[in-house]
């Protein structure tokens, strides 16, 4: 008899879901268009604190699907379009703050440092404010849970396996974005209307960019 309960799924159940997350996690989405875009403007550093934000927007995503938001967006279009919109709203914030920035020395030296802080706010907030993500736990989490067990410990499990496994792949994105970064540095100038242009068109994908069953 086991003294714990199960938490993964059986055998080739398993290996499953690894590899569909592996396959997941190194298509590059909108949350990796942020972070290479902030990790090219503002340097490696700011980039791996933008990714540990979009890490924990992504796993409050989870949590909030396993207890039940993700139903609430899929059957109301108020809900799913107040967090869309906020969402939308704030990258397009992002990218008014990106022209407001400061130009980076046109000399080829790194960017101004950024405050880790703020920069581990807007990864949240830009992931956190992304209903398309509960419902896309809501779809996926559920395919690999074992009938016997709690659901809800099964699921939690595997939303946090699912964002360790992401958070490391970002990571390699953020890892060569940040090498490539020092090339770049000669259109300094124009980095941050680069920046701009990125953020509004992440924002428009977020507000108008498929449906509720389009994560």
């Amino acid at each position: 008899m086991d003294l714990l309960p199960p938490l993964l799924p059986d055998g080739t159940a398993l290996y499953a879901f690894l590899i569909a997350t592996l396959v997941l996690a190194l298509t590059p989405g909108p949350a990796v268009v942020f972070i290479v875009t902030r990790t090219l403007a503002q340097g490696r550093k700011a980039g791996l604190a933008s990714l540990s934000g979009v890490a924990l927007g992504n796993l409050a995503n989870a949590v909030g699907a396993s207890i039940g938001l993700a139903a609430l967006f899929a059957a109301s279009s108020l809900a799913f379009g107040v967090v869309r919109w906020a969402g939308a709203a704030y990258l397009l914030y992002l990218g008014v703050q990106a022209l407001r920035r400061p130009a980076a020395p046109a000399d080829g030296a790194p960017p101004p440092r950024a405050e880790p802080r703020k920069l581990f706010r807007d990864g949240f907030f830009v992931a956190l404010l992304n209903p398309k993500t509960t419902l896309f736990f809501a779809a996926f989490i559920p395919q690999f849970l074992r009938p016997e067990g709690s659901q809800a410990a099964q699921a939690l499990t595997l939303s946090v396996l699912f964002v360790v496994i992401a958070a490391t792949t970002d990571s390699l994105y953020t890892l060569l974005a940040g090498s490539l970064a020092p090339l770049l540095r000669g259109a300094a100038g124009r980095g941050r209307y680069l920046s701009a242009l990125v953020y509004f068109a992440l924002g428009l994908y977020a507000a108008f960019g498929g449906s509720r069953q389009k994560a």
